[in-house]
């Protein structure tokens, strides 16, 4: 068996564990047959993605991710590193969203389709792939989308759904009245948020705070005297959420 690329589901999207020690020509050939075998799996999503195993010049991570773009559906939103804040930010969101359901729940009535790996130890359930319209999720706790949410599909949630993708369909987060739930997209384009009995239609609807950076940035959904605001995610609006 290769294992010279190594293919990982990780709290921020993917990791692609790397050869340390193959030359490079080889082992973007190894990336290309990883990624072509995995094609399917990927079905079009907009995913984080990072690397580990090996150091890699900009240009030698330039090439990877085009081939990456070449052989596969995945549409990579954002490349983190260990130095970048951004993947720290993703695990904090992720871990406050596992902490805000910690109650331990059954094995839901609702059983995961094969694409979704639940984790009994905690009430936090991972969906790998795309929800289109019509597709419905339901999860007992909080939720991580590793993919994208198109419109007129809808994840619900009694928790906090984080979606590692784009989000244009319909989230409702906090189903029981838990106000402290919250939603997190690298793309926040949705058609309706919900939160408790809070609602945001559409993200142009919802308060924002003024932001000095341009371009896509991942955003946070979440209830604050009675509205719905979305900001940029940041570790300091993380902190200021209560669970």
């Amino acid at each position: 068996m290769d294992n010279s690329v190594i293919i990982k589901g990780s709290k921020s999207g993917i990791t692609v564990f790397l050869d340390n020690e193959m030359p490079f020509e080889e082992l973007l050939e190894s990336v290309s047959d990883k990624f072509k075998n995995a094609s399917k799996f990927f079905n079009n999503a907009n995913m984080a993605i990072s690397f580990d195993g090996r150091d890699l010049s900009a240009e030698e991570e330039k090439k990877i991710l085009n081939i990456i773009s070449d052989v596969s559906d995945l549409n990579i939103v954002c490349v983190l590193d260990e130095n970048n804040d951004m993947k720290t930010v993703y695990e904090e969101a992720v871990k406050k969203a596992i902490a805000s359901t910690a109650v331990q729940v059954p094995e839901p009535a609702l059983q995961p389709v094969s694409q979704t790996v639940s984790d009994q130890r905690t009430s936090c359930m991972f969906y790998k792939g795309t929800l289109r319209s019509g597709q419905v999720f339901e999860a007992d706790g909080s939720v991580v989308v590793l993919g994208d949410v198109n419109p007129g599909g809808k994840v619900v949630a009694k928790g906090s759904v984080i979606v590692l993708g784009s989000l244009k369909g319909n989230i409702f987060a906090g189903v029981d009245g838990n106000e402290n739930a919250f939603v997190v997209a690298l793309e926040m384009n949705p058609m309706q948020i919900k939160i408790a009995d809070v609602i945001a239609r559409s993200s142009d609807s919802a308060p924002k705070k003024k932001s000095k950076n341009k371009g896509v940035m991942p955003k946070i959904s979440f209830v604050e005297d009675g509205n719905i605001y979305i900001e940029e995610l940041t570790s300091d609006i993380l902190e200021d959420i209560r669970i």
